[in-house]
């Protein structure tokens, strides 16, 4: 087990909450995290990304008392670069616990393709199918897909250095996150 386990900050008011960012995993150092320093690498990134979308904030405390919630799905660092099923499948119930918290969630954004793994196992255990049809991220977002009634967006990851490696991720990011927000009924 790593000794870096990020645990998410809960909101004091958990039914405000109206918006869920779901990340991948914690950052390989524990004050690169959602909220772990001054100029956390998660906060940096994150900032830039609801700033393209239109929401101009300084901090994740900002975003967070407007009702956006932070969170990752698994809780450690990735040791490699294969995260295996059974791992999501197993965060994946912590996820869910986490996630029924916010009764006043409308939408919840699945920042890559380990956030979608674990939204589409809820669903299978939920309803019997997934939530987000299987298929590249460039070829499915855009459409219309829901857990119970909360929309979900499947989009690429705004956390950490990939953020910085293709401008043309970071448009759709801002471009999912403007139609998230305005879903959420938060605004600029």
């Amino acid at each position: 087990m790593s000794e870096n386990i990020w645990v998410p900050r809960i909101a004091d008011t958990p039914e405000n909450i109206r918006l869920v960012l779901i990340s991948e995993c914690a950052a390989a150092d524990s004050k690169d995290n959602y909220f772990g320093s001054a100029d956390s690498l998660f906060d940096t990134t994150t900032l830039n990304a609801f700033a393209l979308a239109g929401l101009q904030r300084n901090t994740l405390n900002e975003l967070a008392a407007e009702g956006v919630h932070f969170t990752t799905v698994l809780r450690e660092p990735k040791h490699n670069d294969k995260i295996t099923a059974a791992k999501i499948k197993d965060a994946a119930l912590t996820l869910e616990s986490e996630l029924a918290l916010f009764p006043g969630a409308r939408v919840y954004m699945l920042m890559g393709d380990v956030a979608i793994a674990a939204i589409n196992h809820i669903a299978r255990t939920r309803y019997g199918k997934r939530a987000i049809p299987a298929g590249s991220t460039y070829r499915i977002r855009g459409g219309e897909f829901w857990l119970g009634d909360i929309r979900v967006f499947p989009s690429y990851l705004q956390a950490g250095p990939a953020w910085f490696i293709e401008a043309s991720k970071r448009e759709m990011v801002a471009e999912d996150l403007r139609t998230a927000l305005h879903l959420a009924k938060i605004s600029s």
